[in-house]
């Protein structure tokens, strides 16, 4: 029986492994001797690289489905077992994302040379959409950066037309122009025009705390997975900033209200924040009304652009039914984060739990696995 049975779910939150070399393979020659292994995985040397191919499947225990986890689980780098991953699973599909990329293509955006970071993106999308080519369960996120606007729509055509299934931007805000600059309505427009979702994830909000918050004169502790190359309690907690104050520039000038039929989803960043900000957008809404023409256009509370457009992911940790309770039936995701730690060995199980402890509905479960999801990715399903 498959890990997940009784009801259709989409997982919002899937991942590729990626083995040293997969760039390279995949960007413009001119490019190849600027995005090396040692450029790409400057903190993982010796974690991964003795890594050199992927053929896991002949000799993998499927009981292990949900135990198994980064380069070990199956299919996590090799795309001609991910299929079997998936009938395992049981999830009717997963959303795309890759690992090495979220944190490196967020740091190009702050980079001197544009053409490289475009190149980059472009090469993302190959590589996710040649990935996730052997199953239609699997939806490739396509990668946009927002250096340059005319270049900005350029990718986003381009990724659409290579096969992209969702467009993910950075949540860390362009150094020169909010993400809500009206330069960026084209990029909007088309991804509307697609009826596909625009997409931020975890990683492409680039540094969350200044380093000195680490410099506490205490012993240093582990991160999520015991190294030190992820996310503390503290930087965690900080995880929700960037997205939440995207969003809030999208929001307030009015993005979402000029293109009403454009979904947001927020991945793998928590939701616990959610209820809070909501309430908080309606407050600033109407404390400053009174001088600011945008809000007075506003043709809804900014609470209800959320319900209406945004969805996100809760952590598997969190209290979920609450979230449901306090932020609307309509804005929460079922997620997994296979093959990664952070996902746990059984998310349904402790998501069960906190939904059933606040009473949720068998109609508003049926949102949070899947109906949710199908209006977030629109002619992404089709």
């Amino acid at each position: 029986m498959p890990y997940a049975s009784g009801r259709v779910i989409h997982d919002a939150d899937a991942h590729i492994m990626e083995l040293p070399g997969f760039l390279v393979d995949h960007i413009e020659a001119k490019y190849r001797d600027r995005v090396g292994d040692d450029v790409l995985f400057p903190r993982r040397e010796g974690f991964h690289s003795h890594l050199k191919d992927a053929r896991r499947g002949a000799d993998f225990d499927e009981s292990q489905i949900m135990l198994a986890k980064n380069w070990a689980a199956l299919g996590a780098s090799a795309s001609h077992d991910r299929p079997r991953s998936i009938d395992l699973l049981g999830f009717a599909s997963q959303l795309m994302f890759t690992t090495a990329l979220l944190n490196y293509s967020s740091v190009l955006e702050g980079g001197p040379d544009p053409d490289l970071t475009y190149a980059v993106a472009r090469a993302h999308t190959r590589h996710m959409v040649e990935f996730c080519s052997v199953d239609r369960r699997l939806l490739a996120t396509g990668y946009v950066p927002l250096v340059d606007f005319e270049r900005t729509a350029k990718a986003a055509k381009e990724a659409i037309s290579l096969g992209a299934k969702a467009l993910m931007i950075p949540s860390r805000c362009p150094d020169d122009h909010s993400p809500s600059h009206i330069g960026f309505d084209p990029l909007w427009a088309i991804a509307q025009e697609a009826g596909l979702p625009i997409v931020f994830h975890v990683g492409g909000g680039g540094k969350l705390l200044e380093d000195a918050y680490f410099n506490n004169g205490l012993p240093p502790v582990p991160d999520f997975h015991g190294g030190d190359d992820n996310f503390k309690s503290i930087d965690y907690m900080a995880i929700a900033y960037p997205p939440m104050k995207a969003l809030t520039a999208l929001v307030v000038d009015r993005v979402l209200d000029r293109f009403p039929r454009l979904k947001f989803g927020v991945i793998e960043q928590g939701a616990s924040w959610v209820p809070g900000w909501m309430r908080n957008m309606d407050s600033a809404h109407n404390a400053f009304y009174k001088n600011e023409e945008r809000l007075q256009k506003m043709s809804l509370k900014p609470s209800e652009f959320v319900k209406r457009q945004v969805r996100v992911t809760p952590y598997p940790h969190e209290d979920a039914g609450w979230i449901i309770a306090n932020a609307g039936d309509e804005v929460c995701l079922f997620s997994s984060d296979f093959p990664h730690v952070e996902g746990g060995r059984h998310p349904i199980k402790r998501f069960e739990a906190s939904m059933e402890a606040a009473g949720i509905s068998d109609q508003q479960k049926q949102r949070f696995y899947c109906d949710n999801f199908v209006d977030l990715m629109g002619a992404g399903l089709a």
